[in-house]
């Protein structure tokens, strides 16, 4: 990301409906999996600005890895110079089954292997040890968004799944999430895109702002909640995968 990008980050994911309620949903999941504790290691790749793995600092032990120069610049301005890694080509600068707990927001959509990532975290984490990945969901939804922040790709479920090897891994959750927010994230994108092609100049992006607090209220709850349980969605904005190393 540009770091303008990372600016309007830092402005808003504290309270914006989707980075809060993202922490929430991971987080919770991480309590229900008996993963957390203060002996237990998480290393939070592509870690942005830090705030999930700020969060969870009361939780566990935490370690946080970005491979762009803004991001770990404001990393190590958060974080103690042992906690901040630096991806060194493809590979974490970590020794084998060294981590109990690993998680990617919004990642693996980043890059453009991303089976070779899902690799490294089978090497890194040890056996018994946690996985959670959160991606964008369906090409349906792409828009400049994905663009502005470099995505490869959005995901369908399979495609998600498929990533993980059953001989490492155990899936022990995955669906769509924020499936209430389907149909208005939908048409907003698709008008954006049809804006653009009458040139109307450049349109604003919803992503960049806080709604109204009880709009903004109401989708978090919106978010969150599903995501909290167990029944199957057909569809969502995005996909969220719990796994379990064996």
């Amino acid at each position: 990301m540009q770091p303008a990008e990372y600016d309007n980050l830092a402005r808003i994911e504290a309270t914006h409906w989707f980075y809060a309620g993202k922490r929430q949903i991971v987080r919770t999941w991480l309590q229900r999996c008996g993963a957390l504790g203060p002996d237990r290691t998480l290393l939070d790749c592509g870690a942005g600005t830090g705030a999930f793995a700020a969060e969870l600092a009361s939780d566990c032990r935490v370690m946080v890895l970005d491979d762009h120069e803004e991001s770990i610049r404001r990393l190590r301005e958060r974080f103690s110079p042992e906690q901040v890694l630096a991806l060194s080509g493809d590979r974490i600068p970590l020794a084998d089954a060294s981590l109990d707990i690993v998680t990617a927001l919004d990642v693996l959509e980043h890059v453009p292997d991303d089976r070779a990532v899902v690799r490294e975290f089978s090497r890194v984490v040890r056996p018994g040890g946690w996985v959670v990945i959160t991606v964008p969901a369906f090409m349906l939804l792409w828009s400049e968004w994905d663009e502005v922040l470099h995505h490869f790709r959005r995901y369908l479920q399979p495609q998600l799944a498929a990533l993980f090897d059953p001989v490492h891994w155990r899936i022990e959750h995955i669906n769509y999430t924020n499936t209430f927010a389907f149909p208005v994230v939908l048409f907003l994108r698709r008008g954006r895109g049809l804006l653009r092609k009458l040139g109307w100049g450049k349109t604003v992006r919803s992503e960049d702002h806080i709604p109204p607090g009880w709009i903004n209220r109401l989708a978090r709850r919106l978010f969150v909640g599903p995501a909290l349980r167990r029944w199957p969605m057909p569809f969502g904005v995005s996909l969220l995968l719990v796994a379990q190393r064996r």
